[in-house]
């Protein structure tokens, strides 16, 4: 099996560390990505079984990230686990009419991330 690998896109050092060390521990490759403006050909390049999005990001936010992976044929289907401080409904509603697989509200627990990230990779 080839190894799995997750592109996290956080501009929060605490949290892109916790993620890193979580995933890492479970045999996942993790790669880390922190502006939002360049995001998008990150993702391409790195082509990642996973996306875990922040939705505040510098220069762009993930909701806009996630609609141009949802509008682009390559990436269309590729799993998004969206992470927000901010966990309205409205943040939630707006999430899912987007296209997103899986919304987590910060702070979350290792054992949730781990399990999330296993399900939508499956």
């Amino acid at each position: 099996m080839s190894e799995r690998r997750v592109l996290l896109i956080e501009d929060e050092p605490n949290i892109i560390e916790a993620i890193r060390f979580i995933l890492s521990r479970d045999g996942w490759r993790v790669d880390t990505h922190s502006d939002g403006e360049t995001a998008l050909d990150t993702v391409r390049r790195k082509s990642p079984d996973l996306v875990i999005l922040d939705v505040m990001l510098p220069n762009r936010s993930g909701y806009d990230i996630l609609n141009d992976l949802r509008a682009d044929e390559a990436t269309r289907s590729l799993p998004v686990l969206m992470l927000t401080a901010r966990g309205q409904k409205k943040d939630r509603d707006l999430a899912e009419r987007l296209g997103v697989n899986r919304f987590m509200t910060k702070p979350f627990s290792n054992g949730e991330i781990l399990a999330t990230v296993r399900e939508l990779v499956g």
